[in-house]
């Protein structure tokens, strides 16, 4: 895949939208092509991860602790844990390729030397980020209510 492929692929992320044509294009040349055979893990919960996964092609299926799909990925453009690119957090799901995949995966240092290096970026993104903490928050309720429980 080349520079201007990788570019295509970041342009479809909603969370980049807000990356202009050179943004995308440094991100673009940081970023790295993989592939995941069906049934491939590539990250599992808890586990921190060093950046996030665009996806190209295929089907990627979040799961739960105890093995239930919580979600599952389809999309071409589908930015999976873009908070990641931003703080080094355990990961909420363990992700795997329901089929055979194709994703980019972004290096958070990629991103952050780009939010450092426009730090108009980084107020555009800043809504972004809101939301996926939100979303991060939701997913670990359920946690917070079996804990409670457990204590009991």
């Amino acid at each position: 895949m080349d520079l201007d492929d990788n570019e295509t692929v970041l342009a479809a992320a909603e969370f980049l939208k807000d990356l202009d044509e050179t943004q995308r294009r440094l991100l673009a040349f940081s970023s790295e092509r993989v592939t995941h055979q069906e049934g491939a893990v590539l990250y599992r919960a808890r586990a921190i991860s060093e950046g996030a996964h665009v996806l190209i092609s295929g089907v990627l299926e979040a799961r739960g602790e105890s093995g239930e799909t919580t979600r599952v990925f389809e999309e071409p453009g589908a930015l999976l844990a873009a908070m990641s690119l931003i703080v080094a957090k355990p990961r909420p799901v363990t992700l795997v390729a329901r089929t055979k995949s194709e994703t980019l995966f972004i290096p958070r240092t990629a991103f952050m030397k780009l939010v450092r290096s426009y730090p108009d970026l980084a107020g555009r993104l800043a809504e972004q980020v809101r939301k996926e903490l939100s979303e991060y928050i939701r997913t670990l309720r359920p946690l917070r209510s079996r804990l409670l429980r457990d204590g009991e």
